[in-house]
């Protein structure tokens, strides 16, 4: 790789990664606001009513855009036939979540009045969640990455004033804070409209693929069941994906109480900012490059894989060690001696760290071409691995066993995605 190619590769991704550090702080920051703020009960109400949402908001978008980075690097321009269904599609998914929850917090037989209205107000995430999604993938296919680094900040920087905002005022409960993050939401939905208004009219400026053609001959705009045959795989992955990350918070509330839930949240957000890195240099800076080497330029792309593993395993080593190493002094005098226990359950999720940095480098060949399906298949296995785990083990050991049964999801998830690289990926091509 030449000093030209590498050079601006490194810069955006020092930036996006700059970008990170501060969502990074800034999540964990609002959520150290909050639990302190709260208390464990009432934030083990909103911990886990937010990772209820957080669980159905993705079939707002239903994987859409994931599928658009990878019609975009093997078709370049002509993609574009993609957009209108994709985006009614988008609509259509986004009304059911906003159904799903509503209909959750009145008919659940399990929701107290509190979970009820906390549930409710926090409805709006869903269109926030779908606003970052939808433009972080235009910045990407466009490789606008200062704008992107600023746009994945929006969220983050919102909750932290949300939490803020509630340290200051002489009263706070977990409504509240809904109310708030469901504000915040809402304003990113709003800013995200001029971009979505630019990507129904075709002013997306694709990079990659040289300028737009003057008079592309493109196939005819698909249909709804031709864009299900093609995109489900991304939908049902995007829908498993939090399902399988936050059923440990939600079961805590519903198999034991608020503040076993509370507990897990802190846990939780701990983990998810210790995740962000693998997901930026993966999902915010390689993915559309990715789809484009996958069926264009098969040796870097390999190259990058392997490259990418070895990285990946090595830094989730070392985090995961400071993690285990600092969290028995950082937790208390973050989040208070309330939560001083959590400390314990970070000693245990430190060991999905190193199996999280490599599965999300081995499970990028798998967004590529059509592996998708097996990728869906994997995925499917270890969330009901997750699920069955957390339901057996939270009854009698309460939040210890949902770390443990954390631990062993995200390594069944690891195994899968090396079985199904060795068998469908087949790197023969790479030097």
């Amino acid at each position: 790789m030449s000093a030209g190619t590498w050079r601006p590769a490194a810069t955006a991704i020092g930036l996006l990664w700059l970008a990170t550090v501060a969502s990074v702080g800034m999540v964990f920051l609002a959520q150290l606001l909050l639990a302190r703020r709260l208390g464990p009960d009432d934030y083990g109400l909103f911990a886990s009513s937010l990772a209820t949402v957080t669980v159905l908001a993705p079939m707002a978008g239903f994987g859409l855009s994931q599928f658009r980075l990878k019609a975009y690097g093997a078709e370049g321009w002509a993609a574009d036939r993609w957009l209108r269904p994709s985006l009614r599609f988008s609509a259509f998914t986004g009304a059911l979540a906003c159904v799903a929850v509503i209909a959750w917090a009145i008919g659940g037989e399990a929701v107290d009045d509190a979970t009820r209205l906390t549930l409710l107000l926090l409805v709006p995430v869903i269109a926030g969640v779908f606003a970052v999604d939808l433009v972080g993938s235009k910045l990407r296919l466009e490789e606008r990455h200062g704008a992107l680094a600023l746009w994945q900040m929006l969220m983050p920087a919102g909750r932290l004033a949300v939490a803020a905002t509630l340290l200051a005022l002489p009263f706070a409960s977990a409504q509240a804070a809904a109310l708030g993050y469901g504000m915040v939401a809402l304003l990113i939905a709003a800013l995200a409209l001029p971009q979505l208004i630019a990507m129904q009219r075709g002013r997306t400026d694709l990079k990659g693929h040289g300028p737009r053609p003057s008079s592309p001959a493109f196939d005819a705009t698909p249909g709804a069941w031709q864009l299900w045959s093609s995109a489900w795989a991304y939908g049902v992955a995007a829908v498993l994906y939090p399902v399988f990350f936050q059923v440990s918070t939600v079961l805590l509330k519903y198999l034991g109480s608020n503040a076993q839930a509370g507990h897990y949240g802190v846990a939780l957000a701990v983990m998810t900012a210790t995740y962000l890195f693998p997901a930026t240099v993966y999902q915010k800076f390689l993915l559309s490059r990715l789809h484009r080497w996958a069926v264009h330029d098969r040796t870097t792309f390999w190259r990058v894989y392997r490259a990418g593993n070895i990285a990946m395993l090595a830094l989730g080593v070392l985090v995961g060690a400071l993690l285990a190493l600092s969290s028995p002094w950082l937790v208390p005098l973050a989040f208070g001696p309330a939560f001083a226990d959590v400390a314990n359950l970070l000693a245990i999720l430190s060991l999905c760290v190193p199996i999280r940095f490599l599965s999300t480098a081995v499970g990028s060949a798998l967004l590529t071409e059509h592996h998708m399906r097996y990728r869906v298949f994997a995925m499917l296995v270890a969330t009901v691995a997750a699920v069955l785990l957390n339901w057996a083990v939270i009854p009698r050991w309460g939040t210890t066993g949902a770390a443990w049964a954390t631990v062993v999801a995200e390594t069944i998830l690891l195994i899968a995605m090396w079985i199904g690289t060795r068998r469908l990926a087949r790197p023969e091509v790479a030097p």
